[in-house]
């Protein structure tokens, strides 16, 4: 009788004219927007490559160690399932400067590339966008007349009277109904697979399909979700007009309005005190450090009356970065101004009795200026997570109470395109700056001649530790996915199971 019933069902929504509407509007949205991401991810890819390219060569143009600071770049890839879930893939900077005076973070992020404003216009509609909109009016046109349109009909009476249960009506109108949203689902999807798999650019491994694999579940509990709404507005109404105009009322509010209204309000949420007591503190540090430099110059029998009070050969902050002033007048002065591009490739012989107080001048500002930053990183790390962390922590649990908010978060966990999996090259940045800072520590760079002078050696920039970055795996994306996906489970248990006692107490 149960199969009776979903053949029956599905033949009837098979026949429809909004089967077929939904077939083509989401292949042809799907299809089309799969094209136009995969064009959007070549060029940044290839800026991506540029860029990279760029950096390496201007490094290894350098002579002097103390350059690395404005050259030693890592730059984050393009992300190829971001064709699925955007996420914060392209709003996030994707260039950091690798140096030891700062440690990188996300917000320190700048840019590289240059977008096509044609592409613009549609590159930031992904298809979990589609899917968010598309699918889910879809899922609510199937729902609406599912039972009060029998209702109306006088057929949902008739087909009582034969001895079926309430409980295979609603099952099979669930499942023949899922059947028929699956196909436009898994065909567009099907399609953007196959764009991808034949692009020269995107490489696919096993762990890449089974996240879209995810992502594909994640889908069909969404759509599924929606589709619940709105049979349990049909089972609440008797009449389809009445049904299909609460459809749309919740379909506005679910997912134009409460999505846009809570990221609205975190963005106007006023800032913590928090900043400007880490600023504060972290101002005093560096302050501490300069007079610390001062001293050391002042004590030293050399450099003391050469210094000028520290003005010569001291050490100002400009802009949040210290940095060396060169006199130039000075033929013993050894130093150099970085902003301007001062660099001493020859020591001149008059400056050469110098040489080894200004190596022990550097090697300690050096190993003081990584220790001042790894104490302001103790204030900062902490005032960046009140300050940009937990807003975004707190819009992305009020949206848990929107279908919508939870499928994006599952699919951004899913795509790797997510803060978390943002934060996971920053983390390996950070890492990566440790590990040169570890270097220069055992060759000594810090202290030595090349890392001012360019004459009895240059700097070896091949033998500096390399970058590399790699996503997290399928286990932690599934771990980060998996809250979301359960609440979709769970409220779609909780509906079919409303639905259910609201269909068999009411009357036909």
């Amino acid at each position: 009788m149960l199969t009776t019933l979903i053949r029956r069902e599905l033949l009837d929504n098979l026949m429809t004219f909004r089967f077929a509407a939904a077939v083509f509007i989401t292949l042809l949205l799907v299809v089309a927007n799969t094209v136009v991401l995969l064009k959007d991810y070549e060029q940044r890819l290839t800026a991506y490559n540029t860029a990279t390219k760029e950096s390496h060569q201007k490094l290894r143009k350098e002579k002097v160690y103390s350059r690395y600071a404005m050259y030693l770049v890592v730059h984050r890839p393009p992300n190829p399932l971001s064709i699925f879930n955007l996420g914060l893939d392209k709003q996030v900077g994707n260039e950091i400067a690798v140096y030891h005076a700062f440690v990188p973070t996300i917000w320190d992020a700048d840019k590289h590339g240059a977008d096509n404003p044609f592409l613009n216009l549609f590159t930031s509609i992904d298809i979990a966008l589609v899917f968010q909109g598309v699918l889910s009016l879809l899922a609510l046109i199937f729902a609406y007349d599912a039972l009060a349109g029998e209702r109306e009909r006088g057929t949902l009476r008739l087909v009582l009277t034969h001895p079926i249960r309430r409980g295979y009506i609603l099952f099979a109108k669930y499942i023949s109904a899922m059947l028929c949203l699956l196909v436009p689902l898994l065909m567009s999807l099907l399609l953007s697979i196959i764009l991808l798999t034949t692009s020269t650019t995107v490489s696919l491994n096993a762990d890449e399909f089974l996240r879209i694999g995810g992502i594909i579940l994640t889908s069909l509990l969404y759509v599924s979700l929606f589709y619940l709404i709105g049979m349990c507005i049909s089972a609440l109404t008797r009449r389809t007009s009445t049904a299909l105009m609460l459809s749309m009322f919740a379909w506005g509010f679910l997912v134009l309005v409460y999505p846009n209204l809570i990221l609205t309000a975190v963005d106007i949420l006023p800032k913590p005190e928090t900043q400007t007591s880490a600023y504060n503190q972290i101002k005093q540090m560096w302050e501490a450090l300069d007079r610390e430099n001062k001293q050391f110059l002042r004590n030293d029998a050399v450099l003391g009356p050469l210094s000028r009070d520290g003005e010569t050969w001291g050490f100002r902050l400009k802009g949040g970065e210290y940095s060396f002033l060169r006199d130039e007048d000075d033929p013993s002065t050894l130093l150099y101004f970085y902003q301007s591009g001062f660099y001493a490739g020859k020591v001149k012989a008059e400056s050469e009795p110098h040489v080894p107080l200004v190596q022990d001048y550097y090697g300690f500002h050096n190993r003081e200026v990584v220790n001042t930053v790894n104490r302001t990183w103790l204030v900062r790390e902490p005032a960046l997570e009140t300050v940009y962390i937990q807003p975004a922590n707190l819009g992305r649990m009020l949206l848990k109470f929107s279908p919508v908010g939870l499928y994006d978060g599952a699919t951004e966990a899913w795509a790797g395109t997510d803060l978390e999996g943002i934060q996971d090259f920053f983390s390996a940045v950070r890492r990566y700056r440790r590990a040169v800072i570890d270097y220069f520590y055992d060759e000594k760079i810090f202290e030595s001649r090349q890392w001012f002078a360019a004459d009895e050696g240059t700097a070896d920039w091949d033998a500096l530790p390399r970058f590399s970055f790699q996503r997290s795996g399928i286990d932690i994306n599934a771990k980060r996915a998996l809250p979301n996906l359960f609440l979709l489970l769970a409220i779609n248990l909780i509906l079919f199971t409303l639905i259910f006692l609201i269909f068999i107490k009411s009357e036909v």
